[in-house]
């Protein structure tokens, strides 16, 4: 019997669940090391994520070692990996054009299917890539820095461009740094004047715009009147992604990395004088992992200052429940599950 972190509408507790059986072909057992915890996780604890059914294991920010493999599946037992927690159904539209990121029918482990709250899971052996000499505790964090990476790539921006990330959470700070590491000139946009202000004194993001009715006038200011040259929504909140379209220069784009239920509305006659791009980015790829892992190992990106709590998957009920309402400080929590 293996222990796993299940949410049930109400309560949030340790149970017990049969060991796996022997992995399918091209499938791989996994020892799950360390799993971060998400705004998803939060969401979902409080019950209020529109597309899950409960009860649910969560946990898709993961890193892993082999424990067995498949039929079909090089991988020696005790390999470390990073694993990418989207699985796709391979022959979508999607699929069939190596964009597995937004496959018709994917599930999320942990979302849609569960994850890693738990000792061990079961993926395809295409959704595990090599841990490169990082860390177990830096390997989780590549999921969510990720979806930042695959944001900028997206985006096209060239070296030299101005970029606006509206949120300083998790997501946009991955944005963020990633913009910095495409050579962007890069400033943040938040409510929080502490979430501001941890950016620049943890990742050295010292261009920053404390939401206000002034916000206008500031990145006005902050651009010399022609504004940013894209700009990259991480805040979840209709209301911000629709004041985003003014910030953009004439012949830039806006980038949306969150995603909320609501329709969004724009002035057509402004969208149109600008000749703007508005794109979508939902989560990521295998090139985009890599790019984020290659970095890690280069030293371009400061996990261990964006690892700011830790817990165990015993004291994770606790902690988590916590945390969902403590954020003063918090950037990234990870479980760490295995000794």
């Amino acid at each position: 019997m293996k222990a796993v972190l299940c949410r049930e509408p109400g309560v949030l507790d340790l149970v017990e669940r049969p060991s796996p059986e022997r992995p399918a072909p091209g499938w791989v057992r996994l020892a799950v090391s360390h799993v971060g915890i998400c705004g998803t996780d939060y969401h979902i604890f409080e019950g209020k994520h529109p597309f899950l059914e409960y009860p649910r294991v969560m946990g898709h920010e993961i890193s892993a070692t082999v424990l067995e493999a498949g039929d079909g599946v090089a991988m020696a037992s005790g390999t470390p990996v990073i694993v990418n927690p989207y699985l796709s159904c391979g022959s979508c539209v999607a699929c069939r054009q190596s964009k597995p990121n937004c496959c018709t029918n994917i599930k999320v482990l942990g979302v849609h299917t569960d994850g890693a709250f738990c000792e061990e899971i079961v993926v395809p052996a295409g959704n595990l890539y090599a841990a490169k000499g990082l860390s177990l505790e830096a390997a989780a964090t590549v999921e969510f820095l990720a979806i930042g990476a695959h944001a900028v790539r997206r985006s096209l921006a060239p070296a030299g461009s101005r970029s606006l990330v509206i949120g300083a959470g998790p997501i946009g700070l991955g944005a963020a740094i990633f913009s910095r590491i495409a050579g962007h000139d890069v400033t943040l946009l938040d409510t929080s004047a502490e979430r501001l202000q941890m950016a620049s004194e943890r990742f050295g993001f010292t261009s920053g715009i404390v939401a206000n009715d002034g916000t206008a006038d500031a990145v006005k200011a902050k651009t010399d009147g022609d504004g940013f040259d894209v700009v990259f929504d991480a805040t979840g909140f209709g209301p911000s992604i629709e004041k985003a379209f003014s910030f953009v220069a004439h012949g830039g784009a806006l980038v949306l990395v969150s995603v909320v239920k609501d329709d969004i509305r724009f002035s057509d006659p402004e969208f149109h004088k600008r000749e703007m791009m508005v794109i979508g980015s939902r989560n990521a790829t295998r090139v985009d992992f890599e790019h984020v892992a290659d970095s890690i190992a280069k030293g371009l990106v400061p996990v261990d200052k964006l690892v700011t709590h830790r817990t165990t998957l015993a004291d994770a009920p606790r902690d988590l429940a916590r945390w969902a309402h403590e954020k003063s400080g918090l950037i990234k929590a990870v479980i760490k599950v295995a000794d």
